[in-house]
């Protein structure tokens, strides 16, 4: 009877704590929230949870801009990044369950021209490989994040000259523009271009009203966040930075009202209420580890603490507290995201901000799944604060100039340099000063900045570039350095 008694008093105890696990204290949350905004000096953020089939939080913060009075809500549209990506991999899962490709096809049996530095990566190179950044290259976001003009098939062109930095499939090394192939691979298949394919089968059938595909559709729409980054000490507002040219990578703009919409599709393995648009066997494969990811790419995880950090098919996996987690972040310059999902709980959190790289998304992913465990809490956003402590964000090319005069004299750095995957830099000297016009940007004006680094001097509050040249020991310029690229100084033609 003894044993019995206590049995009743463990289970209702038991019962008593699963209650409260379904009833978080939202208002709590919601003070927390808005505290930890602030002292992260996030203009806007929104986040969303979903438990089961319901949305129970949903609640914008702060205001669109700095110093203006439009205030942030749920159904305000911030870029998701690369986020974008488990909606690509989710497209291709629905092209695989109609029999039009496979995840192992060889990409050149959709993108032919496509050829690598290595041949037999070039053959072997697959589709499940494009969604879990393994070929071995290094990132080539120049292509698409600077002023440099590539068309699409400049790019595909342009990536026989990238040379590997690792093992094909040995390592994660995440690349924004193999992964937009595969936007240029549901195009080949469908006869319709990514943008178009993502909003006809993901935006219209979840009622996804909010969301644009891609940047050129978001601008001068309504109840848009505009994008801040810290400089110096201050929050100030940057431009935004447009990833169309990588569209299926990271281009969609949403709200956290409709990304709810997307956790709920996605905690339901690809079902809209009861229509089925992904097979459960395929959508699984989508969530299945694949390779190994590093734990450095996300310093949260030294207070999460994973058993394991793994990358699928456009998302990363990893265990929180005995549970299976499915996330990403997504980062575009001032804006940020991150989408957290605990599939066995049925829960999901989604997060937006405008302040670049504002890394309290994940205290607050953690601090959802926090409110429906038993385990101890703590203050993630007091607790993630050292671990980001960093200088502000400084601009080397706008700080002040040195004493430090150039180590030549000007006209020995005149000349041509190239690099094979990126172009061409000219550098002239002309009336005892430099200009440079770099790959296709047109020709600026240099000033020194230190010994031998330059800066364009550009009109129009475009922001300077830096190059910094390579003395050959002899006298002369071997290279130039620009963004870590190094371009070679083109011999002189005898």
């Amino acid at each position: 009877m003894r044993a019995y008694r206590w049995l009743s008093a463990a289970l209702l105890v038991a019962a008593q704590t699963l209650g409260a696990q379904a009833r978080p204290d939202w208002a709590a949350f919601d003070r927390y929230v808005a505290k930890a905004a602030a002292d992260w000096r996030i203009p806007a953020l929104a986040i969303a949870v979903v438990k089961d089939d319901s949305v129970v939080f949903a609640k914008g913060y702060g205001v669109l801009e700095k110093g203006k009075a439009q205030a942030a809500n749920e159904h305000t549209r911030f870029a998701i990044g690369s986020t974008t990506k488990a909606m690509t991999s989710a497209l291709l899962a629905m092209l695989v369950d109609e029999g039009k490709l496979k995840l192992d096809d060889p990409v050149t049996k959709y993108i032919p021209e496509l050829q690598l530095y290595d041949p037999w990566v070039t053959r072997e190179l697959t589709i499940r490989d494009l969604l879990t950044h393994r070929s071995g290259l290094p990132g080539t976001d120049l292509f698409w994040a600077s002023n440099w003009k590539y068309s699409e098939a400049d790019i595909i062109r342009r990536l026989r000259y990238i040379q590997p930095t690792a093992s094909f499939r040995s390592e994660w090394q995440y690349h924004n523009v193999l992964y937009a192939l595969n936007g240029e691979i549901i195009q080949r298949v469908t006869g319709v271009p990514w943008e178009q394919f993502v909003r006809s089968r993901i935006f219209t059938p979840l009622g996804m009203n909010e969301t644009e595909p891609l940047v050129s559709m978001i601008m001068g729409k309504p109840n848009v966040a505009v994008p801040h980054a810290l400089v110096g000490d201050s929050v100030m507002v940057v431009p935004v930075r447009s990833t169309d040219g990588v569209a299926s990578a990271g281009s969609v703009w949403s709200s956290v009202s409709d990304m709810a919409k997307w956790m709920r599709f996605v905690i339901d393995s690809g079902r809209v209420g009861d229509k089925r648009l992904i097979k459960q066997s395929t959508f699984a494969e989508l969530v299945t580890p694949q390779i190994q990811a590093p734990m450095e790419e996300y310093p949260a995880l030294q207070l999460a603490k994973p058993d394991f950090f793994s990358y699928g098919l456009g998302w990363f996996i990893q265990d929180y507290r005995g549970e299976h987690v499915w996330m990403h972040t997504g980062s575009i310059n001032g804006l940020c995201a991150i989408i957290g999902i605990e599939p066995n709980k049925r829960l999901g959190v989604y997060v937006l901000e405008n302040l670049d790289h504002a890394e309290l998304r994940h205290g607050l992913m953690y601090s959802v799944f926090d409110l429906f465990d038993n385990g101890p809490r703590r203050d993630w956003s007091v607790d993630l604060k050292p671990i980001f402590a960093r200088p502000p964000r400084t601009i080397v090319a706008q700080a002040g100039r040195t004493t430090s005069p150039p180590s030549l004299p000007l006209e020995r750095y005149a000349g041509t340099y190239v690099d094979s995957a990126y172009g061409d830099i000219h550098v002239s000297f002309e009336n005892g000063a430099l200009q440079a016009a770099v790959i296709t940007d047109p020709a600026a004006p240099l000033e020194p900045v230190s010994y031998d680094a330059f800066r364009t001097k550009s009109s129009g509050g475009a922001r300077p570039t830096v190059l910094t040249f390579v003395p050959d020991g002899n006298g002369g310029v071997s290279g130039v350095r620009v963004f870590n690229i190094m371009f070679a100084r083109q011999r002189a033609q005898r």
